[in-house]
């Protein structure tokens, strides 16, 4: 088995890495935008509504990487995750209230439950309840079918909480019947035409259990590759007409943490700087006319990858 840092912690090192490398005010501009964008209550919002865990999770995500997260800005974040504990949530809600404690524990503002037992090993049996008969994870208890993105998240979660992943050679059968012959990978089953996300988060989950080969690599680069736009951007998938910023970003760090040279150095980080708000974020695509928080993190992630890392 190869020895390597959880997949969250190598992400957010090397995002952070690179963005050390970014102009000064640059990063104040982002800095700026994202700090301005926490609520009253600690949260964050997207577009519409109040704070929302999935958000919030990428307010703070988008400061660590620019390393501003201060211990004010977790101290109001760990009030309302606290708030969230006893909530019913699906596993999105869960991993973004999972990962975002870390984060503010890092900072000294403990929001989980101490002793952790037994909010810990309700979790954990949450999680398991989302298991699907096809033996992948799905949104929610009871899921009929498992979805690529929702075993990616249970995976992380598990990391998270350093337990191990339940079952691993079923999750690795149950990714590899979503693999395509274009060499990239389906949300569903019954999903012909391979997306760019499905394939990074199925790359993501191989590779949390040391599953990626050589024939894993080469075939996920060539789909990949098949992706990517003229202006630098990657498409959700094949049919899409023009490129996305999350599209974008998934792409990039798959092929980067695959270890490839598949990726233009320079038409990426360009494609970014299309969606780059001139008072700071980013939006989702040339053709998006807002910038917002989920967005701000992909764009920020699109430019560190782009920039040789301090290490």
């Amino acid at each position: 088995m190869v020895d390597r840092d959880p997949y969250l912690v190598r992400l957010t090192s090397r995002l952070a890495e690179g963005l050390a490398r970014l102009p000064a005010e640059n990063r104040a501009r982002h800095e700026h935008y994202l700090l301005a964008a926490q609520n009253a209550d600690g949260g964050f919002s997207g577009r519409e509504g109040g704070s929302d865990l999935y958000y919030t999770a990428f307010g703070l995500r988008g400061l660590a990487v620019l390393d501003a997260l201060t211990t004010e800005v977790c101290r109001r974040s760990a009030t309302f995750l606290r708030d969230s504990l006893t909530r019913d949530v699906s596993v999105i809600d869960l991993f973004s209230l999972l990962y975002s404690a870390f984060l503010a524990e890092l900072a000294g503002e403990p929001v989980l439950p101490s002793p952790p037992d037994p909010w810990r090993r309700n979790v954990l049996a949450l999680l398991e309840s989302c298991r699907a008969t096809d033996e992948g994870y799905a949104k929610t208890p009871g899921g009929r079918s498992g979805s690529v993105y929702h075993t990616f998240l249970v995976c992380l979660c598990h990391e998270l909480l350093v337990e191990p992943i339940p079952c691993p050679d079923k999750l690795v059968a149950f990714i590899e019947s979503r693999r395509r012959d274009d060499g990239g990978y389906v949300e569903i089953a019954p999903m012909k035409r391979s997306g760019t996300n499905p394939t990074a988060a199925a790359i993501g989950v191989l590779t949390m259990l040391d599953r990626v080969d050589e024939g894993t690599i080469a075939s996920a680069t060539q789909f990949l590759r098949s992706v990517q736009s003229p202006d630098g951007g990657f498409r959700g998938n094949t049919r899409a007409p023009v490129g996305d910023l999350l599209s974008t970003f998934t792409a990039a760090w798959t092929l980067q943490d695959l270890q490839t040279d598949a990726v233009d150095g320079t038409s990426c980080p360009s494609f970014a700087r299309s969606c780059e708000m001139p008072g700071g974020g980013f939006r989702g695509g040339p053709w998006d006319d807002r910038a917002d928080v989920e967005y701000t993190f992909y764009g920020l992630g699109c430019l560190a990858l782009a920039l040789p890392s301090v290490g």
